[in-house]
């Protein structure tokens, strides 16, 4: 298997419903959603774009330095980043200013990032796979 780098779309989240949790749980999860941790949230992803890691690695050689580059960087150093609302506008403009000869796959990350700043609960989760 090829190593690439793969980035995964938000498709359904489920929360637990009220009555599905018991009243002694059911504390923790409100208290756990309140801290930021999301206890009672699955999050259900499919897969976007699937990029081999050579060709994504001399495609991020070709970018700008900047927060934006740094932050796709993070999936190299961390195996996994999340790309969300806050992240979508350094993104885009980073990536409406690849030059002409830009990967085709660059097209649905641009038209990802745009749906990202119309929705907010829209994210991403990209993943390197060795």
């Amino acid at each position: 298997m090829t190593a690439r780098v793969v980035f995964y779309q938000l498709r359904t989240r489920f929360v637990n419903r009220r009555e599905d949790i018991p009243e002694q749980a059911r504390q923790v999860v409100y208290y756990s959603l309140a801290v930021g941790h999301h206890v009672g949230v699955m999050d259900c992803f499919s897969r976007l774009v699937e990029v081999p890691l050579e060709n994504f690695l001399e495609w991020l050689q070709t970018l700008p330095a900047g927060p934006a580059r740094s932050k796709l960087e993070g999936v190299l150093a961390w195996g996994e980043i999340e790309i969300n609302k806050s992240h979508s506008a350094m993104l885009l403009q980073l990536f409406e200013q690849a030059n002409k000869d830009h990967p085709t796959w660059l097209d649905v990350l641009v038209d990802g990032l745009r749906c990202m700043q119309q929705e907010p609960a829209y994210y991403w989760m990209v993943r390197k796979q060795v």
